[in-house]
Parts: C-alpha cells; sequence; structure tokens
C-alpha cells in the first residue's frame, strides 16, 4: 500500500492547486467564493439536461426565468451559442396566451443574410426623449434597451459598476434606481437618475430634497434624464427598509443617511400629494436642470393616470416619459402577497395605460418605458408593438453578470456578489470581466429585435404594429393583439415623422440583405 501514502498527499496538493486557480481567477464568482464547491454547480449543471429527461423538471418550468430563459441570457452574456436545436419546448397550441409573432414574405426591410450582422447595430429610441416638451437637453436614446432602476444597496458596488461599465460599452443608459448615484456608477455609462420618496443623494440632514443637491449631482455626473419612482412591479405603494446592518460608511454617503442606522424609505413622496402637484413638481425639476423627466409606476388604479393625462393635454404640463413596470417585475425583498398578487402584469398594464395617452393624443409627446421579464426577446416585440419605445433590462442584466437565480436576493448571501453587501461574497464578481458580459447581452438583444423587426418586414421594433403579433387562444384560436386589448388603427406607432426619421437613420445603420442579383429571367 505504499502508492497509498503517495496518492492521498498527490490529491490533497491537486485540489489545493485547484482551489488556489479557483481563488486567483475572475470568470466565475461561484467559483472564485466556494473554490472546488463552485466546480460541482456547473457540473450538475452540465449534467442537468440529461437527468431532467427523467427526474427533475423541464427546461421551461422553473420561475421566474425557466431554464431555457436563463440558458440564452448566458450563452449571449459569453457570446456563445444561442441557438436552441430540435424545435421549441414550449406546447404552443395548447397554451391560451401564447404570443405568435407574423413575419411578412415581402416587406420593407429585407433582412441581410450575412450570420453576424446585426451584432454591432446601433438601435436608437424612435422618439426624442424630451422633444415634445423642448426640454433644453432632449436627446434621442442611442438604445432601445436600458438598464433597470436597481440601487447600490441592493446590489453589491461590484455589480453597480459592472452594469455601468457593460452600459458605457454597450451604448446603452443605466438607471440608477432609488438609492442615489454612487461611485460605481461614475464608469462611463449615462445614467438615468432616479428620484424616489426618501430623495437619497439629494436631500438635506433631516431627509427633505434638496435642489440645489440634486443640480450638484446632476453636474457630476452623465445624468441625461430624471425619473421620478411612484412605484415598482414588486412593491407597489410600500416603502422600503436597508437594515442598520447593511448600512456601510460608502452607502450612508451615497444616500446621505447615517451610518449604521435603518434606512427608511417612505411609501409617498414629500413633495407632491396628487397630480397637480406632481406636474409642478416635474416641470420645477426640467426647468432647473434642463433634463427630460419622467415617471415609474406600476399599475393599479387607473384613476391617477386619467387625471394626469387630462391635466397635461389642459394645462400643457406633462411628463416627458412614462415607465410602466410589471406587477412580475423584480425587487430585493417584499412581502409575498404583493410579489404575487399586487398590481397588473405588464402587457394588462401597460394596455391600459397607453389608450388613456393615446384618447387624448399624446401618445406621440411621451416616451413609452416598459419593464417587467421585457430583457427577453419574444417579450419585448410584444411590448413594442404594444407601444413601448424604450424597454428596460433588470434581473436579466443580473443574470448576465452572474447571477443564477438562487433567489437569496433579500439575505445578504447572494452567492455570487451580485445581490449583497458581504465583502467576502462580492470579491467573486470582478466588473471588468462581468461588464462585457452585460454588453453582450444588451447588443444580442437588440440584435434579435432587429431580426424580428426584419422578418415581419420593418426597419426597427418600434415599427412593429399589433397587427404582427397575435395571441393563441388554445389548438384552434388566435387574435390579433390590437383586438385583445381593443388598439385602435395606428396606437402604439410613433407618430408620422418620428417613424420617417428612424427608417433614415436605420437605412444607414442596417444594409439590406440579398444573396445575389437577380437573374435574367427574373429582370426580364
Amino acid at each position: 500500500m505504499r502508492w497509498a501514502r503517495h496518492a492521498v498527499p498527490a490529491a490533497v496538493a491537486a485540489l489545493a492547486a485547484l482551489a488556489a486557480r479557483d481563488l486567483l481567477q475572475r470568470e466565475h464568482a461561484l467559483k472564485r467564493n466556494f473554490p472546488l464547491l463552485g466546480r460541482a454547480r456547473y457540473l450538475l449543471e452540465s449534467l442537468g439536461p440529461k437527468l431532467r429527461q427523467y427526474i427533475v423538471a423541464g427546461n421551461n418550468e422553473e420561475r421566474p426565468f425557466t431554464r431555457d430563459q436563463r440558458r440564452w441570457v448566458y450563452a449571449s452574456a459569453k457570446r456563445q451559442n444561442n441557438y436552441f436545436g430540435f424545435g421549441t419546448d414550449n406546447d404552443l397550441e395548447y397554451t391560451p396566451g401564447y404570443p405568435i409573432i407574423m413575419h411578412r414574405t415581402f416587406g420593407r426591410a429585407v433582412p441581410p443574410s450575412t450570420p453576424t450582422i446585426g451584432h454591432e447595430v446601433r438601435l436608437p429610441s424612435a422618439k426624442v426623449l424630451g422633444a415634445a416638451r423642448r426640454r433644453t437637453h432632449a436627446f434621442r436614446p442611442e438604445s432601445v434597451v436600458t438598464i433597470s432602476g436597481m440601487s447600490f444597496g441592493s446590489l453589491s458596488g461590484s455589480a453597480v459598476e459592472a452594469l455601468n461599465r457593460g452600459a458605457a460599452i454597450a451604448g446603452c443608459l443605466h438607471n440608477t434606481g432609488e438609492g442615489g448615484l454612487s461611485p460605481y456608477h461614475r464608469h462611463g455609462g449615462e445614467l438615468i437618475l432616479q428620484l424616489g420618496t426618501a430623495y437619497f443623494g439629494c436631500r438635506d440632514d433631516r431627509g427633505r430634497f434638496d435642489l440645489a443637491r440634486l443640480k450638484d449631482v446632476v453636474a457630476g455626473a452623465p445624468v441625461r434624464a430624471l425619473e421620478i419612482k411612484l412605484s415598482q412591479g414588486a412593491k407597489p405603494s410600500l416603502g422600503g427598509l436597508l437594515p442598520a446592518a447593511k448600512v456601510s460608511a460608502e452607502i450612508a454617503a451615497t444616500r446621505g443617511i447615517p451610518v449604521g442606522r435603518d434606512c427608511v424609505s417612505p411609501s409617498r413622496h414629500a413633495e407632491f400629494s396628487d397630480c397637480d402637484s406632481l406636474l409642478d413638481w416635474v416641470e420645477l425639476l426640467a426647468t432647473e436642470t434642463g433634463l427630460p423627466v419622467g415617471v415609474k409606476s406600476a399599475v393599479g388604479d387607473l384613476g391617477f393616470w386619467t387625471e394626469l393625462a387630462d391635466l397635461m393635454r389642459d394645462t400643457g404640463r406633462g411628463v416627458d416619459f412614462v415607465t410602466i413596470d410589471g406587477g412580475e417585475g423584480g425587487t430585493g425583498a417584499a412581502p409575498l402577497i404583493f410579489t404575487d398578487s399586487v398590481s397588473l402584469p405588464f402587457q394588462q398594464g401597460f394596455a391600459r395605460i397607453y389608450p388613456i395617452f393615446a384618447e387624448r393624443d399624446l401618445h406621440e409627446q411621451v416616451v413609452f418605458i416598459g419593464s417587467g421579464k421585457l430583457g427577453l426577446p419574444d417579450n419585448a416585440v410584444v411590448a413594442f408593438a404594444l407601444g413601448c419605445d424604450m424597454v428596460a433590462v433588470g434581473r436579466e442584466a443580473m443574470l448576465a453578470i452572474g447571477c443564477i437565480q438562487a433567489q437569496k436576493c433579500h439575505t445578504d448571501t447572494c452567492p455570487t456578489g451580485v445581490a449583497t453587501q458581504n465583502a467576502w461574497l462580492t470579491r467573486g464578481l470582478d466588473p471588468a470581466s462581468k461588464s462585457v458580459r452585460a454588453a453582450h447581452y444588451i447588443k444580442t438583444l437588440r440584435r434579435d429585435l432587429m431580426k424580428v423587426a426584419e422578418a415581419c418586414g420593418v426597419e426597427h421594433p418600434g415599427l412593429i404594429d399589433t397587427d404582427a403579433v397575435e395571441i393563441l387562444g388554445g389548438r384552434t384560436t388566435a387574435t390579433p393583439l390590437r383586438e385583445v386589448y381593443g388598439y385602435r388603427p395606428g396606437w402604439g406607432l410613433p407618430s408620422a415623422a418620428d417613424r420617417e426619421a428612424v427608417v433614415q437613420l436605420m437605412s444607414t445603420e442596417a444594409p439590406q440583405g440579398g444573396s445575389a442579383p437577380p437573374s435574367r429571367t427574373a429582370q426580364r
């Protein structure tokens, strides 16, 4: 048994070397935080498809994101093959509510034949943000995909930095979330500054909104727009609490709060109490900063939206953009009843709000942003058809930088360092490498949106209309999206002028297809 005496130390040395390699590598946060043990996760993941056929869940069963959806995001982020073989896992004919995109045989746009075309295509918004109200710093967003509001505090500094660097690479906007503009937001990505009920980062010592501090923040960072957060999908009409243990010196400095004390976000704003005073505040912020100003909200009582739209029509005051968050949207922590049952899902919520603006001829003056699992191409296409001009991606962007859907966001024990303030866990997330993955994911989503638009015969996803999507009602019925939600002809599309402008933009960015010149026979 002499060989055994040598084999055991050799095995221990090999494992130690492997563990050391895991600790030093930067590609996988899970292996960096949990050397050797993290490898077991990837081994089981590779064996999963084979095992699941017999004893575990199918590819399309897990929630909130299925295995197929997560695999698409992971492969896109790593720029690996994100195609799927052998047909769909989804039971199309027997799934009421399933959306089907209606491609066109002949259309204005012809998809290019080269497989790599579209990877780096520019895909700007079809509308100019702030143009309708002549804001001083109105602009056309360079990307229809944005990174949704996720605060420093909910996410780690490393995660925020990775997302901001990724936004800079991909040329898209990055929403700060309500937790304030941190040092981790200052890595090149242009920002939407979100103002929540606690006015973090632009408040005085008593927690009151401070306009001078807001202007200082805007002047010192690449802030392109302001978003007033009224509510979000998973926590509509609720406040929030960051426990004292999580309020580090960095978070305290970013938010303008005391170190080591519970940080409370009220459930309501102090600067306004109704639609009239909300619009007064919107106009004040826009006048003082020159920036476009919008609101973000989940959808519940429609009376607020009707009153808001009436005042916009009658008084000339108004928001520049509206972000609608679906009830299926994510958050770090919320009561189960709110996560599951309060506020409408995105499609139903958005399809109730858009007509309120359209009936008052305001829909062409407002940029609509959708949020709530819209970082998947099929969901995003339906959102564009309903009238969204842009989509905001949250949890999908988290997946792109390493999230494994452990659902530990509320425990401060996220194993990949994305949603935690634990220093040991966050060290595993390398912002430099993960930022590239975030950018790859965003670019791939834009590419797929572009491919679908071309399949529908149009030059831009914002030009996909409600007749290009049908909703299955079971095995034998399907209804156009326009009829499902009672849209009138032309609803869901930008104005004629905006359509013409974006077609001109896209004609220079995306060359038309065609694999060969027509034959002599075809030319006759």
